[in-house]
């Protein structure tokens, strides 16, 4: 495990280097490698999520893969206060100056981690080669509107225990400011928003709420590729990981060789 000091916090962050499949090409020509950036969701998630499901399979198309566990979350310093959306987004900018990334990154965000993901593009468009998002969209009044929703589902998948996890997760919830910050946070103009110019993917489950937000995506970001997988909810990167790999991998890939 190692930390990296960023934005006044301490924070847990693993890295996978690239190995990519012989015989196939480099995503980021000859003696380069294009980053990836794995953003977790709130409460119940950390990095672990990406961890074992999609970290692995992105390393071996050839990308650097970077994955961190946001404030509070994992092994990440839980301050009290700070849980609005600029506060992570303020984080990740913070954490790869930090990490000295200063090519365009691809970054993947799951659930919350989506709107961190569109919330960084949004101040920084240079620095984005490419956006997929599971179970999220851009940070708009109906994303707000649902994220409460998301969160308010952490205490009905507490574990029953009181082992680590279940404590981490109460933490967060009980002895932070995130409840009450997150529905309160400062959205980024649409206009912001509709200047992303760089490849989007949106992917849903079709039995979770959040897919009624796909209009939005098509409002605000005509060229995002929208993806639904039969009978996925809202839990779909774990519970699904393989259908989520099937859509993001060959998408990721193409945008990376196209890239560059």
């Amino acid at each position: 495990m190692s930390t990296v000091a960023a934005n006044g916090l301490s924070v847990h962050v693993e890295r996978l280097d690239p190995r990519p499949v012989p015989g196939e090409p480099a995503p980021g020509g000859p003696g380069t490698a294009p980053t990836a950036v794995l953003i977790h969701g709130l409460a119940l998630d950390t990095l672990a999520s990406w961890y074992l499901t999609m970290a692995h399979p992105i390393a071996a198309a050839g990308f650097q893969v970077i994955m961190y566990d946001l404030r509070g979350h994992g092994h990440t310093q839980r301050p009290a206060e700070g849980y609005a959306l600029d506060d992570f987004v303020d984080d990740l900018a913070a954490l790869l100056d930090a990490l000295d990334v200063t090519g365009p990154v691809h970054l993947l965000g799951n659930s919350f981690g989506g709107g961190i993901a569109f919330g960084y593009a949004a101040r920084h468009p240079e620095r984005v080669a490419a956006i997929a998002a599971v179970e999220s969209t851009p940070p708009t009044a109906a994303w707000l509107a649902r994220v409460p929703r998301w969160v308010g589902r952490a205490d009905a998948f507490l574990p029953g225990d009181d082992g680590p996890r279940a404590r981490s997760i109460r933490e967060v919830l009980g002895a932070t400011s995130l409840t009450r910050d997150v529905p309160a946070s400062r959205i980024p103009p649409e206009e912001r928003l509709a200047a992303i110019r760089c490849p989007v993917l949106c992917v849903f489950g079709d039995a979770s709420g959040a897919v009624e937000l796909a209009p939005d995506v098509r409002r605000v970001l005509p060229q995002a590729r929208i993806v639904t997988v039969p009978g996925g909810k809202h839990t779909l990167l774990v519970d699904r990981p393989a259908a989520v790999r099937d859509i993001v991998m060959p998408w990721l890939r193409q945008g990376a060789l196209i890239d560059h």
